[in-house]
């Protein structure tokens, strides 16, 4: 007796910062990738995976040549919010999902026609700033300076965080800006310093957060430093250093997953893919980069059985029914959260996202939440 047609096989694309400002986000990003399995629900899947070099012009690049080339259903990435944010207009206009690994919120919201294809993993920042903010006023700070990111990322962190410290009576005495390819912020930390602030936010990612940090260090400030999510890379302790020990910053469940509260509902699935992780890379070596991109096949491996009940991939059939999948995702716990799209949200993460995390003796460890 001879079974049905066999259905075509399923190709996932992926654009990422393999190399540039972003390369230590996009090589946790690339580790998780390849350990992804090669079959979801008994179909072939291949992975293209393309490196955008952290410039937003090749990741347009990248998405064109993955929706018109390689024909893929859906991609992956990118991990930038400048990157993620100039696919908006491709990935709509070819009618492909896009789950993007970047944190703005404006990737996402508000939804419209030219984001109804992008889905998000990463926690908004907006979710971030409030434990960050929480953490700030349950521990006496009154005053606080803001160095950013120049782009995107940083403009986002300004706006979410800028309205919650009002909230909270935390004053902002110095904001500041800089670009991820600076060599020197010394103008920037002199007038914080001036402000004399009893804390410093650096919002900023990877590697290129470290320099307003160093900076400070050794101009002898002796307040707090906050960071965002975006530090959680080995690349960022080893070289911050010494400078960044004490550093407290959000983060998701993932990076921290093995000093969670035994309470904490995520915490069974951070742990299966820190285990899973750390097997393949060695031991502490999780990243919040890492934890999104297992988020991500997640995702994918929960969406394809529903799509596959409506059409075969290689098809815009294929591609409508995984973006209906996507928005339809309910109560999916993954290692950074549990998961509730809906057509006004999709990035679908609530407060069980994320905690405070501090470093201490250059290991991220859990600190607050959850």
């Amino acid at each position: 007796m001879c079974g049905g047609p066999a259905l075509a096989q399923i190709r996932i694309g992926v654009d990422i910062a393999v190399t540039g400002p972003a390369a230590a986000i996009g090589a946790s990003t690339k580790n998780a990738i390849l350990l992804w399995p090669k079959e979801i629900a008994g179909q072939k899947v291949e992975y293209i995976i393309l490196d955008d070099a952290s410039d937003p012009t090749n990741a347009v690049r990248n998405a064109r040549k993955l929706i018109n080339e390689e024909k893929v259903d859906l991609i992956v990435g990118p991990n930038t919010t400048p990157a993620a944010l100039a696919l908006l207009d491709v990935v709509s206009e070819a009618e492909t999902p896009l789950l993007a690994l970047a944190a703005s919120a404006s990737i996402v919201e508000p939804q419209d026609a030219r984001r109804a294809w992008v889905f998000k993993l990463p926690q908004n920042d907006s979710h971030m700033a409030t434990i960050l903010t929480q953490h700030m006023a349950d521990n006496g700070i009154k005053t606080v300076a803001f160095i950013g990111f120049a782009d995107a990322y940083g403009d986002s962190w300004w706006r979410e965080f800028s309205r919650l410290a009002e909230l909270r009576k935390i004053k902002v005495v110095a904001s500041e800006r800089y670009n991820r390819n600076d060599t020197s912020v010394t103008g920037q930390v002199l007038k914080i310093m001036s402000a004399q602030p009893d804390a410093v936010l650096i919002a900023a990612s990877a590697t290129p957060a470290v320099l307003p940090q160093k900076t400070l260090a050794e101009r002898g400030y002796k307040g707090r430093i906050y960071q965002t999510h975006g530090i959680a890379t080995a690349d960022f302790l080893k070289v911050g250093g010494k400078d960044v020990e004490g550093t407290f910053f959000p983060t998701g469940p993932a990076v921290v997953a093995k000093q969670l509260p035994l309470s904490n509902l995520v915490r069974k699935t951070a742990l299966a893919f820190t285990s899973r992780y750390e097997s393949a890379y060695g031991v502490d070596t999780v990243t919040q980069f890492a934890a999104d991109a297992w988020g991500a096949y997640m995702l994918i491996a929960n969406a394809v059985p529903q799509a596959l009940k409506s059409a075969q991939p290689g098809s815009k059939q294929f591609r409508i029914a995984l973006r209906s999948a996507l928005e339809n995702t309910h109560d999916l716990t993954i290692p950074q959260g549990v998961v509730n799209m809906n057509p006004k949200d999709h990035v679908g993460l609530d407060q069980r996202s994320r905690v405070m995390g501090r470093i201490v003796n250059n290991k991220f460890t859990y600190a607050y939440g959850g």
